[in-house]
């Protein structure tokens, strides 16, 4: 099935995470276990398109989104690639393939008033773990980095003499991003609040949990759940959404969208845009609030 051989190439030449890898596998899995169940197939050679509609359709009836849905047959899909790269096929299955239609939802951005209410609160903790929530919430709105970057991030990444932080990105692609003087100043009171409470040498990572380990997905989750909630009414609130707060508000205050683009680390372009979409909404406020026509009806 050259499965292992695939997962092998996601790891090394395309450096995927192994939790990326994971996910890879288990939906390559799920799909050769369908066509094993429903039509007694376990040779890839042997898959046709008719069989990825109807395992589409099976995923439909799941009540999946068609996001989720898209996702499970990208992997099947980059499998089938994979397979045609080495020669064991000749044309992919999935050639003519089209993703399902995903509505697009506009994400509402936290308000610099809810984003400042927690900061001033956080601000006033002298604590470890206040003082830790207040740097992992400062470095989300700083930088607009992904969860999984802050949670990696090391002491030895911060250039306080550069005002720099580097972060591992998707791929294991390495980025600079320029750190403003609030936040370098929290991150240094910080580290030496750190010190005195697990020691210079205790772990390489920047932030830890209150046991003194490195964070961990969900314990980041919980922090930006337990403060926003209490400022905020919205009913998706997470990492994610302070970065696209971030970009949102750098975007309202006039920033370029190629340099926003490069601070978040997108490939593209295209990645980016999805943010203008919340600074077009400001900005149709500013028009309807001050041209002329306007003020006169």
């Amino acid at each position: 099935m050259y499965l292992e051989a695939f997962l092998d190439y996601l790891k090394l030449e395309r450096n995927y995470s192994a939790h990326t890898i994971l996910a890879y596998n288990a939906d390559i899995q799920t799909f050769f276990n369908f066509l094993q169940e429903e039509y007694q197939i376990e040779n890839p050679k042997l898959v046709e398109y008719v069989f990825i509609r109807a395992y589409v359709v099976n995923l439909s009836t799941r009540e999946l989104s068609h996001r989720s849905i898209n996702r499970k047959i990208a992997s099947i899909k980059a499998y089938f690639k994979f397979l045609q790269k080495v020669g064991e096929i000749q044309i992919s299955p999935l050639l003519k393939h089209k993703s399902l239609k995903i509505k697009k939802e506009i994400q509402i951005p936290f308000s610099p008033s809810e984003v400042n209410q927690v900061i001033e609160n956080l601000s006033k903790s002298d604590a470890f773990e206040g003082k830790r929530d207040y740097v992992i919430i400062s470095i989300f709105y700083a930088l607009g980095i992904r969860r999984s970057e802050l949670i990696n991030i090391k002491i030895s990444d911060i250039d306080f003499s550069s005002h720099v932080i580097k972060v591992l990105g998707k791929r294991n692609k390495e980025r600079l991003i320029p750190m403003i003087k609030w936040l370098e100043s929290l991150i240094e009171e910080y580290i030496s609040l750190r010190a005195r409470t697990w020691g210079s040498d205790h772990s390489p990572y920047l932030l830890l949990t209150n046991k003194g380990d490195k964070l961990y997905e969900t314990f980041v989750y919980r922090v930006i759940i337990r403060y926003f909630s209490e400022v905020s009414q919205k009913t998706k609130i997470s990492p994610h959404m302070l970065r696209h707060t971030f970009a949102t508000h750098l975007l309202n205050n006039g920033a370029d969208l190629n340099a926003v683009k490069e601070l978040l680390g997108h490939s593209s372009l295209a990645a980016t845009q999805v943010y203008t979409h919340s600074s077009i909404a400001e900005l149709g406020k500013v028009y309807k609030n001050a041209h002329p026509r306007n003020l006169k009806n």
